[in-house]
């Protein structure tokens, strides 16, 4: 819970945002040095392993044998190594593969997990276009589907958006306001809309989002705390304690609590 609200919260305090050129300056991320680096770690078990699999999926002559190979070789990223990028790509490799809507939008919903507290732009930038490509080829299978343009406005949020680059933000709003127009009371797509009206500074659009959310779900810490946050960010320190100490008391965690009071501190 602390490592999601105050670790992967994308308000950022006012004064602290990094300056747009340091911003883009962020050293792309490559998987497959990111790999590479990995195996030097591989004992010479491990490592035959791991070239046999990777040897099957280039030589693999159906996709049946590519996709086994893949899914292999991201359980051993997955079990043996506990490195989730390596795991994220050949799942995500298979996926692609096997082309059914479910196995495309598991893979892209543990990446747009995982990405949120995400604090490496590079890592972040490229985790986003991996669960994008996942979701929109999920929703070519199922055009109807709004979890999946939710899944997919929220990788535009959460990832490229969160450093400050709101022509990215607002791909994400767009998506998410195709599902609202339909069903005003989705209050997922509601809660997206407020995070992303706070990511791209329209604070006020933001609480109105936000409050919603809270109304219907007044048991929603996230939807709070994203709601204090808000506040905070606009300078609206009243509210952001207010919504703050509710927050406390629904979390009821000493260690989250201690947080929260720093903030509050901070504020006052």
């Amino acid at each position: 819970m602390t490592l999601l609200f105050f670790f992967g919260r994308t308000v950022a305090p006012k004064g602290n945002e990094p300056a747009r050129s340091e911003r883009n300056t962020a050293k792309a991320f490559s998987i497959t040095d990111f790999i590479n680096e990995k195996k030097k770690g591989l004992t010479p078990s491990q490592a035959l392993a791991i070239s046999k699999l990777e040897n099957s999926v280039i030589r693999g002559d159906v996709s049946e044998q590519q996709i086994k190979a893949n899914m292999q070789l991201a359980d051993f990223w997955k079990d043996s190594m506990h490195v989730f990028e390596p795991y994220a790509y050949y799942l995500s490799e298979a996926a692609k593969l096997d082309k059914s809507e479910k196995n495309l939008t598991f893979a892209a919903q543990l990446i747009l997990n995982n990405l949120r507290a995400e604090q490496d732009e590079g890592k972040l930038n490229w985790k986003a276009e991996q669960a994008i490509a996942l979701f929109e080829k999920a929703i070519e299978l199922n055009p109807d589907n709004d979890d999946l343009k939710i899944g997919l406005g929220s990788c535009y949020v959460f990832g490229k958006g969160k450093f400050g680059k709101p022509e990215e933000t607002m791909k994400g709003i767009q998506q998410l306001l195709s599902v609202v127009r339909k069903d005003s009371t989705n209050m997922k797509a509601q809660m997206m809309l407020g995070v992303g009206g706070s990511v791209s500074g329209q604070y006020d659009k933001a609480i109105e989002r936000l409050l919603k959310v809270v109304k219907a779900q007044p048991d929603n810490i996230e939807a709070i705390a994203y709601l204090a946050d808000t506040y905070a960010a606009k300078g609206n320190k009243d509210e952001a304690i207010k919504w703050y100490l509710i927050i406390k008391r629904l979390a009821n965690d000493p260690n989250y609590s201690k947080e929260v009071d720093e903030r509050i501190k901070s504020l006052r």
